[in-house]
């Protein structure tokens, strides 16, 4: 069984990295129609990556102690949600070119998952507020690391038109209005999950600033405040660009550090 999973877990990191190429291969032409890389032909290897990516998940993940959610584990399923959700939104939105970066990352995910195991045993017996702050937490992170994500990207488009050099891979991004309101609608569909989050472990965890939570909870905090401020100030002050940009990269800092940044340091660096 061992020995099927390793294949499965090389099958889908070529698969990944094939979509990923591709994508480069397009965008440095600047090709944003089909041409010789159908978009559909690209987003079918992706997502066959992403089945054969949750098959290696479940032989990680669940256990007969209950949900083994280690740091490596966790890492990859985060992945394995954020390339879930851009290549199914990608097939009517035009977000597509973030898995240039995003897909190798959720192929080098699933090979750390499993070579380097790592164990954190959530019992079976878990309440579902804490299943929903897990699982809203997880997505929250991965719509909002695509939002970050399209506003690096936004950031390329506008030095490129700042400068007037359009070409290149800038012909293969929407127009900027499309990307600005794209990342909006990421940001958007984010903190609303984030509230989900935050509400659910404030009801099902006991103490959430306690000993080893003070951390997460207040970075978690501090970027719920920032993209509610982004998008009070879009909606109150039409807020885009360069203020947008910074706002969504400080905010997706700070759920950096919540989420990864603690994980690390309490179960990689502290072993706990």
């Amino acid at each position: 069984m061992s020995a099927y999973i390793t294949a499965i877990t090389f099958v889908a990191v070529a698969l990944y990295l094939a979509s990923g190429g591709l994508l480069a291969k397009r965008l440095m032409k600047g090709n944003a129609s089909t041409g010789d890389n159908p978009k559909t032909l690209l987003l079918s290897l992706g997502l066959i990556a992403v089945v054969l990516h949750g098959v290696v998940l479940h032989y990680s993940l669940v256990t007969d102690a209950g949900l083994n959610l280690g740091f490596y584990n966790a890492i990859s399923l985060l992945l394995w949600f954020i390339a879930l959700l851009l290549l199914t939104a990608s097939f009517k939105s035009p977000i597509e070119n973030i898995g240039i970066a995003l897909l190798p990352l959720a192929a080098l995910a699933l090979i750390l998952e499993r070579f380097l195991p790592s164990d954190h045993v959530l019992g079976n017996d878990i309440a579902m507020g804490l299943g929903i702050h897990i699982l809203t937490s997880l997505l929250a992170y991965a719509v909002l690391t695509l939002a970050a994500v399209q506003a690096i990207l936004l950031a390329i488009q506008h030095q490129h038109l700042h400068n007037r050099h359009p070409g290149g891979f800038i012909r293969a991004l929407p127009p900027l209005e499309t990307m600005e309101s794209l990342l909006f609608q990421l940001i958007s569909v984010g903190l609303v999950l984030q509230t989900i989050s935050l509400l659910s472990g404030f009801i099902s965890l006991d103490d959430m600033f306690a000993q080893h939570q003070v951390h997460k909870t207040v970075f978690a905090i501090i970027a719920w405040c920032v993209f509610a401020v982004l998008l009070w100030g879009r909606w109150q002050y039409g807020w885009r660009g360069r203020i947008a940009i910074r706002w969504t990269l400080i905010g997706f800092v700070a759920l950096l550090l919540a989420y990864i940044g603690s994980k690390l340091v309490q179960e990689i660096v502290l072993g706990r």
